[in-house]
């Protein structure tokens, strides 16, 4: 387009954009104008030019084109060396649906490469990826490598780190224009109003063109008026890289207005401005998958007369990015001696709906099968744990293993090889640091005859083919060490807290992995003879505890299963604070429900629960989801 056509042109929208309103539901494009975007984007995924290609994978995967974009991208990875240009591939096969290959960004953020950090955690940014969050926050630490630091910073806030983006939010401030400028465009994505004041400042500090459209576009984003004119500008710039990022911003933030003149656009002679303003056209063109904000609760299980009772279940996240959750369906009968299976139902927009329900393992138990654990295996294989159960002193842990990340799964293999009574609860089986797989379970000789239970873990080496029993048990008072968690602490040692009578968790610590237990203690935390769930958050390293917050001496079990408390630790579980109910009972006595045997994960930012709800006096048991942002943890 000739310089002159373009300030003709920016001079009338600027006088327009004022009585411009923005962000209306979508815009209509002809097929001709759709199949022009297209032809741009299938033309330019060809192209000898990397990063265009990789942003025409982006745009095709945004409009809904990820299996072509797979297919493309997937055999490149076999003959690019380039690292930085893995990440690139990487990224973009995630984003369209392969979430197997995060597997490589993360490999590359803690790898020899020092550039390579930079650019793997800004992939893993764009794609939400963190894994257990250990090598990107040790990113974010690395104050040296300024840039490693802001990209690891922009990875973190989106999984709710507020330190990371009070650092954000430091770096604007940064008289380092460079600095200043990629703190703006994340801010653009991940701040909110409030930044805006900040933004402006750099406005005021930095006489330089694509400095200045950093901060206008991050403006534009955030709401600013003045930002949105300054983006509307830009498009007409030029500097052919100040109109791709116009165009960007534009799709990414639905500013609909823009329309005819991203149109215009896609005959621009620079490649990646046409694949910008052809991604943008699309995005805003159609309904793309969104993952829910807030808080999202669903009854995915209610209980029916046919099946009172669902529980005991676990929530995995698919290499396509959608979610299974699998839960025990049993049959006629709430006992936990009446039949039951394993089922399944999927979820493809991050738990606002659900899919027909699928049954992943059969009753082939005497009594049923129960009690579902999914855990990565290795990085190309997923188990499915689940309790296969006989008789009131025949009960067992076995193992299906999965190479296709969980869509089937093998034949079935003995974990618990030990006559006896073998109890693991759901999302219970843990991958240590070193590769190692626990199996923690509560043994007895009879449930009926006995009742008394001790803990232990089973061991694996070889990703779940041979396992072996840890070298001692933990013992408790009354009825036993029962029900228990395991995870690894940050000095290395391993924690089991378990369920007991006693009226708080117990606890036992391992040095050798496992291997040895030590006698059982008081963790310091009360609760009512009921399992608890601990994670550690990936995106600040603090733990999460999910348990019910109450005691009462003399009652049956301690008292009622309620209410669902979650709490954070930032000192390894010494202190906890952020304490709230996530699920209380209802002012109505007749309306009280147990909430527990909670499975918990992280995905896209977000913690993912399952658990059972009991309603008093029906013998009824659901089997719900709930999801929420890590940050409101901390709220």
């Amino acid at each position: 387009m000739p310089k002159s056509l373009r300030a003709l042109l920016a001079f009338l929208l600027v006088a327009l954009s004022a009585a411009t309103t923005h962000g209306e539901a979508l815009i209509t494009l002809t097929d001709a104008q759709e199949a022009k975007c297209l032809t741009i984007l299938r033309g330019t995924l060809q192209s000898d030019e990397f990063w265009p290609a990789m942003h025409a994978a982006e745009a095709l995967t945004l409009a809904g084109y990820g299996e072509e974009v797979r297919a493309a991208v997937e055999p490149m990875l076999d003959t690019v060396t380039d690292l930085q240009h893995r990440c690139g591939l990487a990224r973009e096969l995630v984003r369209a649906g392969d979430h197997s290959k995060a597997r490589i960004l993360l490999d590359l953020l803690d790898g020899p490469d020092p550039y390579a950090h930079i650019h793997a955690a800004e992939s893993s940014y764009k794609v939400w990826v963190l894994g257990d969050g250990v090598d990107m926050r040790k990113a974010f630490a690395d104050k040296e490598n300024t840039n490693r630091a802001l990209m690891a910073a922009a990875a973190l806030v989106r999984w709710g780190n507020a330190e990371a983006l009070a650092h954000l939010r430091q770096q604007i401030q940064s008289d380092d224009k460079d600095t200043a400028r990629i703190a703006a465009w994340i801010l653009g994505r991940v701040g909110d109003a409030s930044d805006i004041p900040a933004l402006r400042d750099c406005l005021k500090r930095f006489d330089d063109e694509m400095a200045n459209g950093f901060f206008d576009h991050a403006l534009a984003s955030l709401g600013d008026p003045a930002g949105i004119v300054e983006l509307e500008r830009n498009l007409f710039s030029d500097n052919p890289t100040l109109r791709t990022m116009a165009a960007t911003f534009a799709g990414e933030k639905g500013f609909h207005h823009l329309k005819a003149l991203l149109i215009t656009q896609l005959d621009d002679d620079y490649e990646d401005a046409r694949v910008r303003a052809a991604q943008a056209l699309l995005q805003m063109a159609h309904d793309a998958p969104t993952h829910p904000e807030g808080m999202l609760v669903s009854e995915v299980y209610p209980a029916t007369e046919e099946n009172p009772r669902y529980s005991e279940g676990d929530v995995h996240v698919l290499n396509d990015g959608r979610y299974l959750y699998g839960t025990t369906e049993f049959m006629n009968d709430w006992s936990d001696f009446a039949k039951a299976r394993i089922v399944g139902r999927i979820s493809a927009d991050g738990g606002q709906t659900w899919g027909e329900k699928t049954v992943l393992q059969e009753n082939i138990g005497k009594k049923n099968i129960m009690s579902l654990t999914f855990q990565q295996l290795s990085d190309s294989e997923v188990g499915m744990f689940y309790l296969h159960k006989n008789s009131m002193n025949d009960l067992d842990v076995y193992l299906r293993r999965s190479t296709d990340g969980g869509l089937t799964f093998g034949e079935a293999s003995l974990v618990t090889d030990m006559a006896g009574y073998h109890v693991m609860n759901n999302d219970r089986v843990v991958r240590l640091s070193t590769g190692r797989l626990l199996v923690p379970v509560a043994w007895t000789e009879d449930v009926e005859k006995v009742n008394h239970f001790t803990c232990r873990t089973w061991i694996s080496d070889d990703a779940g083919t041979t396992w072996r029993a840890s070298k001692n048990t933990v013992d408790y008072a009354q009825r036993g060490a029962m029900e228990p968690e395991c995870l690894e602490m940050n000095d290395g040692r391993v924690l089991m807290i378990f369920r007991n009578q006693l009226g708080h968790i117990g606890a036992s610590w391992s040095e050798d992995g496992g291997e040895m237990w030590s006698e059982g203690s008081d963790w310091g935390v009360r609760a009512p003879e009921a399992p608890a769930t601990l994670r550690r958050i990936p995106s600040t390293g603090d733990l999460l505890l999910i348990w019910n917050d109450s005691f009462v001496e003399g009652a049956g079990h301690g008292g009622k299963r309620s209410p669902l408390t979650v709490a954070i630790s930032k000192d390894e579980g010494k202190t906890w604070e952020h304490k709230k109910n996530i699920e209380a009972d209802e002012e109505d006595a007749s309306f009280m429900s147990g909430y527990s045997y909670i499975s918990a994960t992280f995905d896209h930012g977000r913690v993912l629960l399952s658990y059972y709800v009991s309603k008093e006096g029906t013998k009824m048991i659901s089997s719900r989801f709930r999801s929420f942002p890590i940050a409101w943890l901390y709220e």
